[in-house]
């Protein structure tokens, strides 16, 4: 399995469904922290809350890069997922339901063969 943190190679839409729900909800969730932190002004909260939504956006990048290589696009594309909601949670969606190419590409190996979940 790929690591978490590089875009290259390819993943499955099992794997990045997976991963889209767990670091959306994080996101989620940082946003309601920012939110109520600023409203109490705890500043060491907010500004926590602000990188760990960082961190969790380009984590769902890097996952959506690895799904548009298992597509067979190139990962300019996902310069597109940076649009504000509802857009792009529409491109998400599109990338976990998106079928992947059968066999090697250029990206890589077919992640159905060598993926454990």
């Amino acid at each position: 399995m790929n690591s978490l943190f590089k875009p290259d190679g390819r993943i499955t839409r099992r794997l990045y469904l997976v991963m889209f729900i767990i670091f959306y909800f994080i996101n989620i969730l940082c946003l309601m922290i920012i939110w109520d932190s600023f409203q109490s002004e705890s500043w060491a909260v907010f500004y926590g809350a602000g990188v760990a939504l960082i961190a969790s956006i380009a984590v769902l990048l890097i996952q959506a890069i690895k799904r548009l290589h298992d597509i067979g696009l190139d990962w300019k594309y996902a310069f597109y997922l940076l649009i504000p909601p509802p857009i792009n949670f529409i491109g998400f969606i599109w990338l976990a339901a998106k079928k992947g190419q059968d066999g090697p590409n250029e990206y890589g190996p077919d992640p159905r063969k060598t993926d454990i979940v």
